[in-house]
């Protein structure tokens, strides 16, 4: 099984605007909800955690390492989306026309990454790491995770844009007898503990 969990906030996210490469930290909020992911996935025989290179992404990982004592190693095929000339900019001053035709013929937002380029890099990375036995945490970011649900489902990755995944949200992608199947997908009742559980 591959966990998929998104990185924690950083100031782009809470101010609503593009984050794609870029790489800031987390807020003092993204890492409180870090270390809420980690415990959440102590207890569950984690064997390998892989993460984004980007430092949202790590500082995400690394309470995980440490909880569930396991190496945290870099998969750059988990970095988010390029989204070139969009990037930093809010979301409420894109064009909306601009929006639609990039959702429409799936390719890059202007100077970025290709919906194509974004689904064959997270097909493979799925494909690899659902081969084995063990629990792959993967850290990682809205769009590749998307991708990933999307891929499980068999369906075509612009159902994205029907989906509304939570920062430090946890999704899961297994294997069934003929094909992957989408286990769960934006689980964030760990960031909400019951008093006195956590």
């Amino acid at each position: 099984m591959i966990v998929f969990a998104r990185h924690g906030q950083t100031a782009p996210n809470r101010d609503g605007l593009v984050l794609g490469r870029a790489d800031p930290e987390l807020t003092d909020e993204g890492h409180r909800q870090a270390n809420l992911l980690a415990a959440a996935l102590a207890g569950e025989g984690v064997t390998a955690i892989l993460t984004s290179p980007l430092l949202r992404a790590r500082q995400t990982a690394e309470p995980m390492g440490a909880a569930c004592s396991v190496p945290v190693v870099v998969d750059e095929r988990l970095i988010e989306i390029d989204w070139g000339a969009w990037e930093g900019r809010s979301t409420g001053t894109l064009k909306q026309s601009d929006v639609d035709r990039w959702k429409a013929d799936k390719g890059a937002a202007p100077e970025g990454e290709t919906l194509e380029s974004l689904a064959e890099r997270v097909e493979s990375f799925c494909s690899e790491h659902l081969d084995g036995d063990g629990l792959v945490v993967a850290v990682s970011h809205v769009s590749p995770i998307k991708a990933a649900a999307a891929w499980a489902m068999g369906v075509d990755g612009t159902v994205a844009w029907r989906m509304y995944l939570g920062l430090a949200s946890i999704t899961r992608v297994g294997q069934g007898r003929s094909s992957p199947v989408l286990l769960s997908f934006n689980e964030t009742g760990h960031l909400h503990p019951v008093e006195g559980t956590a």
